[in-house]
């Protein structure tokens, strides 16, 4: 293993004046002074990786949890299984790292693989794994597919994946430790889970869709968020649901100009099929509602837009409680994974017209228009009872690198992961 080392001191010798790594006989050493040295760690601990490095151990001092944390997210990459031995000593601490690491690698895994090897049903059972590897007894789960989905009313779900051989799945997980069947819910989680989007009949460019297995990074960082919070000693009753389709062109696809009705008694005009999540996001929502959960939480790969307006190193945030939003924010800040709120009022409902239903499913311009990732949380709000309960939507436009840059190599980054976890506790 390479040895690793901290230094604040700005480095000058052979290896270049200011270089981020300098190598030692005995290891390399990390020069992070300057801004944002949780970047800068990063950075250096991707470039240790893209020479070769797959082993490395964290010596020495100055390296704080969020420092160490920092080494991991430069350091994992999807061509390699990668062996790190951190620096802490504290068992806490230890603890809480392994954990992280845990939820991390799992949302890479799944996220990473192959969509062929991903598919809606095989997504649900690694995440009933995954969960029950951590939960025990303490969990339970049903699985809805194919048309069964349709015959309980959950259209959107159903309508999205029907065109695939394999079925779309609506997995419902109760983690409830307090071993009582009528405890309440006190947080519901969902998840988008499309394991790849072709865009229906509105197809996207062979371009856009070439990384498109990511389009189920809403489910995975949901799915590992519940996970780590467990593992943190979470112990209220929380359900996830994940809403699991494969979105293909066939002659039963869904099509534009089909109005779909919803349990809720929302009807909505298919303008768009690319703008799918939505549409399954929202039988998730309508079947949160029905738990009385005062939290309800959902994360999605939803839209361009938000990448437009944060870019890739935030997730954008919207809710119609602004002071909860605030509060998703604050915690944001807190484990060092940024999010950023975008506007959002009940008013945006309005900006998806319809001549045949409550509301379309976009507007019918490239990426949904103007304001597109405001309007469609605006779409999801149709299906969440805020009246009585805290809803935020992540538009998660961090999960996910299409190439790699200088902090992350490319696939899954499992950002808001922790954040998610963090109100959960």
């Amino acid at each position: 293993m390479l040895k690793i080392l901290l230094s604040s001191a700005q480095y000058e010798g052979v290896w270049g004046d200011k270089a981020l790594v300098a190598y030692e006989a005995d290891g390399a050493v990390i020069h992070f002074s300057g801004d944002y040295p949780l970047r800068r760690i990063q950075q250096a601990a991707r470039q240790l990786q893209s020479q070769g490095i797959t082993a490395a151990s964290l010596e020495g001092e100055g390296w704080s949890y969020e420092r160490q944390w920092a080494f991991y997210c430069g350091f994992a990459t999807p061509k390699a299984n990668v062996e790190l031995r951190w620096a802490s000593i504290d068992e806490d601490e230890l603890e809480l790292l392994n954990a992280r690491r845990r939820s991390a690698d799992w949302v890479r895994k799944v996220v990473n693989a192959t969509p062929e090897d991903m598919y809606p049903e095989k997504l649900a059972d690694e995440a009933v794994s995954f969960l029950s590897a951590i939960a025990g007894d303490a969990l339970s789960h049903e699985i809805v597919m194919g048309d069964a989905l349709a015959e309980q009313g959950w259209i959107g779900t159903h309508s999205v994946g029907r065109a695939s051989s394999r079925p779309p799945v609506m997995l419902t997980v109760d983690f409830n430790p307090t071993g009582d069947a009528d405890a309440p819910v006190s947080a519901c989680l969902v998840g988008k889970g499309i394991t790849f989007d072709s865009g229906g009949y509105s197809i996207k460019p062979s371009a856009s869709m070439v990384t498109m297995k990511c389009d189920m990074g809403g489910a995975a960082t949901v799915t590992a968020a519940l996970g780590y919070a467990i593992e943190q000693g979470l112990r209220q009753r929380v359900k996830l649901i994940l809403c699991c389709a494969e979105n293909l062109i066939a002659g039963n696809a869904y099509k534009l100009g089909d109005v779909l009705t919803y349990k809720n008694g929302q009807t909505v005009e298919i303008v768009n099929t690319d703008a799918e999540g939505r549409l399954v996001l929202a039988d998730g929502l309508i079947a949160a509602s029905e738990t009385k959960a005062p939290l309800i939480i959902d994360a999605a790969t939803l839209t361009g837009a938000a990448m437009m307006a944060v870019g890739t190193d935030y997730n954008a945030l919207f809710g119609l409680d602004k002071e909860l939003v605030f509060k998703a924010q604050q915690l944001s800040d807190l484990v060092n994974e940024p999010a950023w709120p975008l506007p959002l009022e009940t008013w945006h409902q309005s900006y998806c017209p319809s001549y045949y239903a409550d509301t379309a499913n976009s507007r019918v311009q490239k990426g949904g228009g103007m304001g597109g990732a405001s309007n469609a949380a605006a779409f999801l709000s149709r299906f969440v009872d805020t009246d009585n309960c805290g809803w935020v939507h992540f538009d998660l436009a961090a999960c996910f690198r299409d190439s790699a840059d200088a902090r992350w190599a490319a696939g899954a980054t499992g950002v808001g992961v922790a954040n998610i976890a963090a109100m959960l506790l």
